[in-house]
């Protein structure tokens, strides 16, 4: 059996978007011929809620090991929040250890925790491991570059540069990448001359319809709303942020059309938006609820920056009357949160940009509506459109989506992790050819 050696900081019960494609694969990974550990960093030195029955989706047995990081409470002193930084030492240190132990095969980084990424090159010249990483978001991020200071993350000048500089030579080694949109690899083969097509696969993360099972074991409360109340109850659970601003200011310059057109219809719409932020609970900013005042429907929309459990969110998107999920301007994001949405298996309404893969996925699996938009379109045309869906909605719920399973099959969570394994294999063959 092989050994794969997975890098991923942000590991249950910790409650993190970046760890779940890791968390879904684990269970599969032995009867697909790979035997994997999974270096973690304690929760302790963590900047992010946790949520227990996260590990009772951990496969019984899994080989996980925690491993230590610099306190955030004194790093931040001198402005270092980052836990790729802070937890660097302490990888190297405890792989080393654990390459030098066990004959491993590759190492997998699969984390936003960027900067541990380095380690990849690192290994690979010290050890001979070839190293794959996962994109999920991008590392250097062009996007704001063109953007205003008040629109950039913080600190983003000094971050992006010390990004640029440690992609470039983390990338420049790299032996695979797998990307949860096709625009990370052709991005990274536009800089990179050494990256080309048969070293990339594009894998959007599973859906599991597992969590679903936990969930209805447990005994979880949503606490956000009542679902027998009269209020017509929309959810979205995920980041904003200022790339959302124009699908956002759709969705609520289409409400606004309905409560002017309609006010007995359009006004029992109650409209959460929670775990915008990235940021430690409390210290979120807001990007939602300020265009729901611009655009006249504040008083029916609640914007919660702080992360909920993820089963808390699973509940919610069970409870809920209607899902609703704004896309990025930028065509490269890919929302993997989709799939929860479709095993929610409630009314479902995206609003993404026409190129984004999302589209194509929702037209497959027949699981919701999709309202698409380019990125020069005006809001009030946009508005119109999404206005017509929801206006809809609110005419059919309840009810439940027609989706086609078969369809979403591909889309699993045991297919994503079967087709992590045969890139894995792939990689690895390449290498004894080459």
């Amino acid at each position: 059996m092989k050994k794969v050696l997975i890098i991923s900081p942000n590991f249950p019960p910790i409650n993190a978007a970046d760890m779940h494609r890791v968390r879904q694969s684990l269970a599969c990974f032995p009867e697909m011929g790979w035997e994997a550990t999974v270096v973690a960093v304690e929760p302790a030195f963590v900047e992010m809620s946790e949520d227990p029955l996260l590990l009772e989706t951990i496969p019984e047995g899994a080989n996980v090991i925690r491993i230590r990081a610099f306190n955030p409470k004194f790093t931040r002193k001198i402005g270092l929040g980052n836990l790729g930084y802070r937890a660097l030492w302490f990888y190297l240190k405890a792989c080393n250890a654990l390459i030098r132990k066990h004959q491993f095969d590759l190492v997998y980084f699969s984390t936003t925790a960027f900067p541990v990424m380095i380690l990849g090159r690192y290994w690979k010249r010290k050890f001979g491991l070839p190293f794959i990483i996962d994109m999920q978001d991008p590392w250097r991020n062009d996007f704001y570059l063109d953007k205003p200071k008040h629109e950039r993350p913080p600190k983003f000048l000094f971050a992006y540069n010390m990004d640029k500089f440690l992609e470039a030579f983390t990338m420049k080694k790299v032996d695979g990448i797998v990307s949860v949109s096709p625009g990370y690899p052709k991005t990274l083969m536009e800089r990179y001359a050494n990256i080309n097509a048969a070293m990339c696969t594009v894998i959007p993360f599973g859906g599991a319809s597992v969590d679903f099972d936990v969930l209805d074991k447990a005994q979880v409360r949503n606490t956000l709303f009542d679902k027998t109340d009269q209020a017509i109850n929309f959810a979205y659970i995920g980041r904003g942020g200022h790339d959302m601003g124009l699908a956002v200011s759709g969705i609520f310059a289409a409400v606004k059309k309905g409560l002017d057109r309609e006010p007995g219809l359009f006004s029992k719409m109650k409209m959460y938006f929670v775990g915008t932020s990235y940021a430690a609970d409390g210290q979120g900013q807001k990007t939602i609820e300020p265009l729901a005042v611009k655009y006249g429907v504040g008083s029916c929309v609640v914007e919660i920056t702080d992360r909920l459990p993820y089963f808390s969110a699973m509940k919610v998107l069970k409870d809920a009357d209607v899902l609703i999920i704004p896309g990025s301007t930028d065509t490269n994001y890919t929302a993997s949160k989709l799939y929860p949405y479709i095993l929610a298996n409630r009314p479902l309404i995206a609003v993404f940009n026409q190129n984004s893969s999302v589209v194509d996925i929702l037209e497959k699996t027949r699981a919701g509506d999709c309202v698409t938009f380019l990125n020069d379109d005006p809001v009030d045309m946009l508005a119109e459109k999404i206005y017509a869906v929801i206006h809809q909605y609110l005419q059919r719920i309840p009810f439940v989506p027609d989706t086609n399973w078969n369809e979403f099959e591909p889309y699993s969570a045991r297919e994503a992790t079967r087709r992590q394994v045969e890139f894995f294999n792939k990689i690895l063959k390449s290498r004894i050819t080459h």
